[in-house]
């Protein structure tokens, strides 16, 4: 059987009363019953002592039938059960009990070994020792009280004298009175002490009950409640106004919600830009590859086309100055003139494809020295504004205040003109090109942002543009432009990246390390292709 608290504490403190009230009401009624007691000895003490004093005088008269009748009239008094004179030979010459009169009694009798228990017999004892407490022949607990009569002095002296001056005690009276008075009185306070205990009991209880349950079981029931609410994901703070240790305990309940549920949005917060951060990081570990792939590529690729570029340029030499000089022979028939014109134009064009692949398979460390990219872009547009492809093209500038970049003036140069070249070409039918620069909010580099509204770039495009040969012109480009802009960024300890909608125009994102930055940092391990 599972008990609340206010069952238990009931309970405990009701068990600790009853047993607290039983042991005061044993000492209580045990220290009563000796007070009734010593006071019913007492009364039968003075009791015995007004018959020895009223009957004085008709025993100096030896009118024993007076005495007689006194001490039977006295007897008949309600608690007396009987009264009887013993003479000193220990003959009972009266009783109240007739049938008692002329018996001799025992010396070891109770109420005579008192004063009998030695080979001496005394002649004075206390009251306590002259009294005793016996069960009749009835079986009824009675009291009895022995006096002793002594020899006075005007009993020598009187007329009727029987008994010798050297006398000193003449006999005793025996009052025995009953104990169902003094057995009533404590029987009725231990009753009622009982009773007082199970009011108490009541009262107590009643009171606790409801002092517990105020006091205690419902702030309790507060604090269960609301740690079941916490568990079931509601975070709403605990009502208690108490200044007690309950109250400080809602309000630790209070703070520990508080914190749980902070840490709990933390760890939900930790958690979604975990998610973000990880894809952040999966998406940064791709492009990480896919510039390592692409550096391996365009390194093996350059050591490739040095050489395959050294093989063709002699050959190709030789066909175009041969070629040449036929064309040029006036005895040549001017039939075949136009075939030796069109083998010059496509040696030429061979030639040309063969200078960007020993530009591609030079690409040197650049020779950094500190400098305004500002600078740099506007050289670069004053070149290409003169070009036929820019005459229906409105540059805009939208520069910022960016600071010194550690940089290699004529790569970045070169850079900015494939970018602006590329841009031009893609706005055929005349658009705007837009060159912006900003420093990046965490301060650590400068970002220009190349963008035209030409016709854009197909998504799937997107990943392969800065791959060597890839081009979306046709017989108008060697694709060799994208991957050595590629190439001169990360050589200066930057990146490159590219949007673009189709429709809608391309832009072109590099970012630039600082000069400061970028002079802690330190130069390059190397380069991407590496010339002959």
């Amino acid at each position: 059987m599972r008990f609340n608290l206010i069952t238990k504490l009931t309970l405990v403190t009701g068990l600790v009363l009853m047993l607290a009230m039983l042991l005061f009401a044993a000492l209580n009624i045990k220290t009563l019953k000796k007070i009734f007691l010593e006071e019913a000895i007492h009364d039968v003490d003075n009791l015995s002592e007004t018959l020895i004093r009223s009957t004085h005088y008709q025993m100096l008269e030896d009118d024993r039938k007076r005495v007689y009748q006194m001490i039977q009239e006295v007897g008949t008094q309600r608690g007396i059960e009987h009264i009887r004179l013993i003479n000193k030979d220990g003959e009972i010459t009266f009783s109240t009990e007739r049938v008692e009169i002329g018996a001799i009694l025992d010396k070891n009798t109770e109420g005579c070994n008192v004063c009998h228990a030695k080979d001496t017999p005394l002649t004075h004892a206390s009251t306590m020792n002259r009294s005793r407490i016996f069960e009749d022949r009835n079986g009824k607990e009675v009291l009895g009280m022995a006096k002793a009569i002594y020899n006075q002095q005007s009993c020598a002296t009187a007329e009727c004298h029987f008994h010798p001056p050297d006398v000193k005690m003449l006999g005793v009276l025996d009052v025995i009175v009953s104990l169902d008075g003094l057995q009533l009185q404590t029987d009725t306070y231990r009753n009622n002490i009982l009773v007082l205990t199970l009011i108490l009991l009541l009262i107590l209880g009643s009171c606790l009950t409801l002092v517990t349950q105020k006091f205690v079981t419902q702030p309790l029931n507060k604090l269960l409640e609301h740690t079941q609410r916490i568990a079931q994901g509601d975070w709403a703070l605990i009502d208690l106004p108490s200044q007690d240790e309950f109250g400080r305990l809602a309000s630790s309940f209070n703070d520990m919600t508080h914190n749980l549920k902070q840490a709990q949005d933390e760890l939900a917060l930790w958690g979604s830009q975990l998610e973000a951060k990880v894809e952040q990081r999966t998406h940064e570990i791709k492009e990480m590859q896919s510039r390592l792939i692409r550096s391996e590529k365009i390194a093996s690729l350059g050591e490739l086309v040095a050489g395959i570029a050294h093989e063709l340029n002699n050959p190709l030499t030789g066909v175009l100055m041969f070629s040449s000089m036929i064309a040029g022979d006036s005895r040549l028939d001017p039939a075949l003139k136009p075939d030796f014109d069109t083998i010059v134009r496509e040696t030429q064009r061979c030639a040309g494809i063969v200078r960007g692949l020993l530009d591609f398979a030079r690409e040197s460390v650049p020779r950094k020295s500190l400098g305004a990219v500002e600078q740099i872009l506007d050289q670069t547009l004053s070149l290409v504004a003169h070009h036929s492809s820019f005459h229906d093209i409105e540059v805009v500038r939208d520069y910022g205040r960016t600071p010194e970049i550690l940089a290699d003036p004529n790569q970045l140069e070169q850079v900015f003109m494939n970018l602006f070249i590329n841009a031009s070409q893609a706005m055929e039918s005349g658009g705007t090109l837009r060159v912006q620069t900003r420093t990046a909010n965490d301060h650590d580099c400068v970002k220009i942002r190349i963008s035209d509204t030409g016709c854009g770039i197909p998504e799937d495009n997107l990943t392969k543009i800065f791959d060597p040969f890839f081009s979306t012109k046709g017989h108008k480009g060697t694709g060799l432009g994208l991957s050595v802009s590629y190439g001169i960024i990360e050589n200066h300890g930057g990146h490159i990246e590219v949007e673009s909608r189709i429709g809608e125009g391309t832009t072109f994102t590099i970012s630039l390390p600082l000069g400061s930055d970028f002079q802690r940092a330190g130069e390059p391990d190397g380069m991407i292709a590496a010339g002959p």
